[in-house]
């Protein structure tokens, strides 16, 4: 059993990096429990990763009847995890006042873009917009050229997934001294500027131009820093700062001492690209594993994520596993004593709403009338 094995969270059901943090709370052995809407897509469909190990409650929130049974599922819970915007839970009842109430150590988790102050509060948003205010964006790119989106990496799952986790493990620990719950303003956009942090402190000793892509050492202005096309056309990553790896590097590869000697000479860093990215075209990425991958180079093959689970590294880590069907990232991290694991796969829409509710206190013709008025599913 996981570290978290005794805890209950309720999950509102949300997008990006709420199912992120409850999937990652119930690998961890947490009893996560996932409010759904009647009429709601089914979760083994649309959360074929992030529904793992999360039951599954069909509520009618628009029902008061709905709204007092998640109320009485607060009583038993110890965190309750809020994707909406700002002030919705308020307006449906289930607002922090309401559910601190019923239970005063209640974890409230609210998990925004913008935050729940601030004059973009209430504005849409997405990952490409929360990281597009802190910076993160504007670094990511080539030289010339427009911002290059990450994914929804930083934003979503870094700035607001993680973040999110920490939030509530804290708050838990806090909870269990102090025997009082609290109130989680979690934005995505205050975790994107927290990633950011290296950055500017890089900023403050000239050791970053802001203003610049492309141009220092860890946006792919190095040359010793960056990926390459090899002559296969797959690709390559090389990370060699340190003065040994760089070394290693210009040994494996043949770099000569009289182009490559300077290393950290920017001025210097597009001539040795330009030079380098012809060396790494003579060889396919299997030859250029099969040299330096498992070396001091800091050298890795370029993979997608479709080939990724393949790769023998992450074979012998077991770093992916397969439930019904789909190839996905195992639990992590890995406890030495209370091990994370999944405890099923991903549950069916409303498939646990009769049992949940029997756990925490309901009787069968209550259930039955509530099903009835149409305040579950």
């Amino acid at each position: 059993m996981g570290p978290l094995n005794g805890y209950t969270v309720i999950e509102l059901a949300g997008i990006g990096p709420a199912p992120m943090g409850g999937m990652m709370l119930a690998d961890m052995g947490a009893e996560v429990i996932r409010i759904e809407r009647a009429g709601a897509a089914d979760p083994r469909i649309t959360e074929r990763v992030s529904g793992r190990g999360k039951k599954s409650v069909v509520l009618n929130l628009k029902d008061p009847s709905g709204v007092e049974t998640l109320l009485r599922m607060v009583e038993n819970a110890d965190v309750l995890i809020d994707p909406y915007r700002p002030g919705v839970c308020e307006k449906l009842g289930i607002g922090p006042e309401q559910c601190l109430e019923r239970n005063p150590k209640l974890v409230f988790a609210r998990m925004t873009g913008w935050g729940q102050e601030g004059p973009l509060a209430n504005a849409a948003g997405h990952d490409i917009n929360y990281i597009a205010i802190t910076g993160a964006l504007y670094a990511m790119g080539r030289k010339g050229e427009k911002p290059v989106p990450p994914l929804n990496l930083v934003g979503d799952m870094g700035g607001g997934g993680m973040l999110l986790i920490t939030g509530i493990l804290a708050a838990l620990l806090e909870a269990g001294n102090s025997g009082q719950g609290q109130v989680i303003d979690v934005a995505m956009v205050d975790g994107a500027a927290q990633l950011m942090w290296m950055f500017h402190g890089f900023e403050t000793i000239g050791g970053w131009d802001p203003t610049q892509r492309e141009s220092n050492m860890l946006d792919g202005g190095a040359h010793f820093y960056d990926t390459y096309e090899c002559a296969d056309g797959e690709y390559v990553a090389i990370g060699s700062i340190e003065p040994q790896f760089y070394a290693l590097l210009k040994a494996k590869a043949g770099l000569s001492e009289e182009d490559f000697g300077d290393q950290n000479n920017k001025d210097n860093w597009p001539e040795m690209k330009q030079k380098i990215t012809e060396v790494f075209l003579s060889k396919t990425q299997a030859q250029w594993c099969e040299l330096m991958e498992g070396t001091d180079v800091c050298f890795a093959p370029v993979l997608n994520f479709k080939d990724a689970p393949s790769h023998p590294a992450n074979v012998a880590r077991n770093t992916y596993i397969e439930m019904d069907g789909v190839t996905q990232p195992a639990p992590a991290p890995r406890f030495s004593r209370t091990r994370s694991e999944i405890a099923h796969g991903v549950h069916g829409l409303g498939e646990d709403t009769d049992t949940v509710l029997g756990a925490m206190g309901f009787g069968e013709q209550e259930i039955a009338s509530l099903r009835d008025g149409g305040a579950i599913g």
